[in-house]
């Protein structure tokens, strides 16, 4: 049964290419959904595919990129929308995109 997470990871999270590790380690899971930068310096991830499969994108989000420092990831688990057709990152402002 496919289900939802929405998890916000808390740390060092913005500025070391996290959403790009998130995204390449979802679209290799075969997890659909979105990551994206937070005002408050975390990271938000939502994300839907086969619960065990979420249970590992979970345990690399806590382990965190070479460049990251990850204190916290907390979760929310729901059952999926099917709103998305693949994993992308959003960006919140011109900033992000350059």
């Amino acid at each position: 049964m496919l289900k939802r997470i929405e998890a916000k990871v808390v740390g060092r999270v913005q500025g070391v290419l996290f959403r790009d590790f998130t995204r390449r380690s979802a679209l290799r899971l075969g997890i659909v959904g979105t990551v994206e930068n937070s005002p408050d310096g975390s990271v938000l991830v939502v994300a839907e595919g086969e619960e065990d499969v979420l249970q590992q994108l979970l345990l690399i989000l806590r382990k965190g990129s070479t460049l990251s420092r990850v204190d916290k990831v907390e979760v929310l688990t729901k059952e999926a929308t099917h709103e998305f057709q693949t994993f992308e990152i959003r960006y919140s402002n011109l900033w992000d995109r350059l």
